[in-house]
């Protein structure tokens, strides 16, 4: 049997990820912490429990992994997965990796760099997810309860990509291995497609280990304030805080104390301009151009349409 095992089955990516496989007749097998009983191709999966990494990937032969959510050093967690991976002769494995690197956080560069020394693994590279403007990120919660961005990027831009334009780009690579590509994306910044900015990592035409995904447009959180205000009528205010504040806020949210602040790092980090990239690998991927965030905003307008009480 071969099929590919989903980790973050049930997330904004692996969900979405999970029904494009199947439409295409591809065997899957959804892992999660917490599986769907009413699901049969769930199985249990826990980062923190080695005995469950064994028997999600038994005759898999490719993974889309998802690293453990607000784990600044991942490492010590999906290293071994990697290398059960390995053992079991699984041929490609697809990693959900960042553009946006923490600060003093070498664990996720590891992983991408460890994934992307066999033949045949990938690391995509996405950029923002849309999605954090939607509940229960903390961003889409105060955007809902409050009708706020608070930010530290002040007009720092990002290329936000849509988690679903994630999950097609990793289902044409977990569904065509061989991408076909021979030719060296040029570098540069702008708006896509005329420039592109990646890294091409290769040991050959057909095998390429590193793709970044991003929107067709760098935006700042004002441009998306003005987005969502123009599609919903509701007026959207961008408030600048400084880093500790909305790390603060990042932990009352839930977030682990370190994560909280890496993310507020990387956020007021967003000014310096080095994250403002796009890219034409959704295009290259699945044939179709990314998501703009004025067609997300249109298909989410009525999560923020209409606020609630504090």
């Amino acid at each position: 049997m071969s099929g590919v095992l989903v980790t973050g089955g049930t997330g904004k990516t692996g969900s979405v990820l999970a029904e494009l496989l199947r439409g295409k007749g591809v065997p899957v097998r959804v892992a999660a912490r917490n599986p769907s009983a009413g699901d049969p191709d769930a199985v249990r999966f826990d980062w923190n429990d080695p005995g469950t990494h064994r028997a999600a990937l038994h005759a898999m032969d490719r993974v889309y992994l998802v690293p453990p959510v607000n784990a600044v050093n991942p490492m010590p967690l999906v290293e071994p997965f990697l290398d059960e991976a390995e053992r079991l002769g699984v041929r490609r494995v697809v990693l959900l990796g960042s553009a946006i690197v923490l600060p003093n956080a070498p664990g996720a560069l590891e992983l991408a760099a460890r994934v992307r020394t066999r033949s045949g693994w990938v690391v995509l590279r996405a950029s923002g997810f849309m999605q954090n403007f939607l509940r229960p990120h903390p961003l889409g919660e105060r955007l809902r309860r409050h009708g706020e961005i608070h930010t530290a990027a002040g007009g720092g831009r990002l290329g936000w990509i849509d988690a679903r334009d994630i999950a097609a780009a990793a289902s044409a690579l977990l569904t065509n291995p061989d991408d076909g590509s021979s030719e060296r994306p040029s570098e540069g910044q702008g708006e896509w497609p005329s420039e592109r900015r990646g890294e091409w990592l290769s040991d050959g035409p057909g095998d390429r280990r590193d793709y970044l995904l991003t929107g067709p447009k760098a935006l700042s959180y004002r441009d998306a304030a003005a987005i969502i205000t123009a599609r919903t009528g509701r007026p959207i205010q961008v408030l600048p805080v400084e880093t500790d504040e909305l790390a603060a806020g990042y932990r009352a949210a839930g977030m682990p104390a370190e994560f909280a602040a890496a993310l507020a790092a990387v956020d007021a980090g967003l000014s310096a301009g080095r994250d403002d990239l796009v890219s034409t690998a959704v295009l290259d991927l699945t044939g179709g151009p990314p998501r703009s965030f004025d067609e997300f905003v249109q298909d989410h307008a009525s999560e923020w349409a209409n606020g609630v009480a504090p």
